[in-house]
């Protein structure tokens, strides 16, 4: 028997990068999948984000691992369209058990220089999608009647200051305040809610021209290796590493999802390599 056999996970953010760990990690150990991704760019985003191919490999290897998907394209700015996709999914897969709610974008910018549209893009996303993802899952969790787990990702900027990313640092601030809300509100149900804060992750988010030369601009274009750039990320971790791979988020996601951690609520998780204390 699985960690999380015979249960049926919403995962947003699918298509690849850390949700698509969490869809894999969990299916792993039994679950079936809902999985919704925007496959498709936001323009205040300054590297390219998921495609419909990214959620195919997604359902290919979920299915290779002899579990149900459903997946879906939608855009967590827009609750309609996630209700659907949840809804839908539950339907085919007969209940809900634990919500996932990764999907997330990144952009920089000083405070006085960010526009109006990263902002709102920011926001929208990293904040109002997390709500929209759990607004249109609490209705099946309470109706299964067997509580549910929730696990918002938040980020080590949900628990300090980054100077160059106000917009991003505002919204995982307050994925916490919504996930110690939503713990209080739904703990008669035995709903628990709990947040993850990843250091920085080894993914396409950091991966890119954009981010490099964030952490890298004293540096010409050529010089901005993964290597030399994975330096200077090393530094923020009090261990020395450069990163965490995304399956060290997703084993945290799968307690949280786990019986292991069943009177675990109200909970902000660092996996974060010590950067917090550092």
């Amino acid at each position: 028997m699985g960690r999380v056999e015979g249960k049926v996970a919403f995962v947003t953010g699918a298509a690849r990068g850390q949700g698509r760990s969490h869809a894999l990690r969990l299916a792993q150990e039994g679950a079936d999948i809902i999985a919704v991704d925007i496959e498709d760019q936001i323009d205040s985003v300054p590297y390219p984000m998921s495609t419909p191919a990214d959620m195919e490999e997604t359902v290919r290897q979920i299915e290779a691992l002899d579990r149900r998907i459903v997946a879906t394209k939608a855009d967590v700015r827009d609750y309609e369209a996630v209700k659907a996709a949840l809804d839908d999914g539950v339907a085919q897969l007969g209940r809900l058990d634990i919500v996932a709610a990764n999907a997330g974008i990144f952009s920089f910018g000083s405070m006085e220089e960010l526009t109006e549209e990263q902002w709102s893009d920011m926001l929208d996303t990293n904040l109002t999608g997390v709500w929209h993802a759990v607004k249109a899952a609490i209705p099946h969790l309470k109706a299964g009647g067997n509580g549910g787990s929730i696990v918002l990702t938040s980020s080590t900027a949900g628990l300090m200051a980054i100077p160059n990313i106000g917009h991003y640092v505002a919204a995982k601030h307050g994925v916490v305040g919504l996930m110690r809300t939503l713990a209080l509100e739904l703990a008669p149900d035995f709903i628990r809610v709990n947040s993850v804060h990843p250091t920085s992750v080894d993914t396409d988010m950091i991966h890119n021209d954009a981010t490099y030369a964030l952490f890298a601009g004293d540096l010409p274009v050529a010089e901005r290796t993964r290597d030399v750039v994975g330096e200077r990320f090393q530094t923020l971790n009090a261990l020395p590493i450069k990163w965490v791979e995304p399956v060290d988020i997703s084993n945290a996601v799968l307690w949280f999802a786990s019986d292991e951690s069943r009177y675990v609520t109200g909970v902000t998780l660092p996996v974060d390599a010590g950067s917090l204390i550092k």
